[in-house]
């Protein structure tokens, strides 16, 4: 099990209770939540966009949702776009490609959550690598993001 440094100690600092949760290796939120047994909907995932200023969002959302572009830039009066995966690597660069750790202030990056993830008793977030989570309760993971935007702008992809 691996979890990235500065998310543990980012974790650390802010005096988080959580556990590590292995799972069999996975490329997708989706067959992460299904590998490691939980509801995909309380593993937040995060979507790195970009807008029209060069300025990056990381959006946070639960794992069998979809981020609509076109809401949360009316949200937050900004046309975004993805970036493309080779600018994602480099700004995780102590993480495993595509094993982002869902909360932008670990890394600087402005971070804008969606609503439906303050529902679920637990949160799980990706730890840094493919076969590992961090696993925390709910009020955690609110103390974590309380100082972020919090909207509504995924719509549901899998039921």
């Amino acid at each position: 099990m691996s979890i990235s440094e500065r998310l543990n100690e980012y974790l650390h600092d802010n005096k988080i209770d959580y556990d590590l949760v292995p799972h069999p290796h996975s490329f997708s939120s989706l067959s992460t939540a299904i590998a490691a047994n939980i509801s995909p909907s309380q593993l937040a995932k995060a979507v790195i966009l970009e807008d029209h200023e060069d300025r990056r969002v990381m959006a946070v959302l639960p794992a069998n949702h979809k981020v609509s572009l076109r809401a949360l830039g009316d949200k937050l009066n900004r046309d975004l776009r993805l970036i493309e995966e080779k600018e994602v690597y480099e700004m995780f660069s102590d993480c495993h490609k595509g094993a982002i750790p869902s909360l932008g202030e670990v890394y600087n990056v402005e971070a804008v959550y969606d609503d439906l993830l303050v529902e679920a008793k637990e949160v799980y977030i990706e730890a840094g690598d493919h076969n590992t989570l961090v696993h925390m309760a709910r009020e955690d993971f609110i103390k974590l993001i309380k100082d972020a935007k919090h909207l509504r702008f995924s719509h549901q992809s899998i039921h």
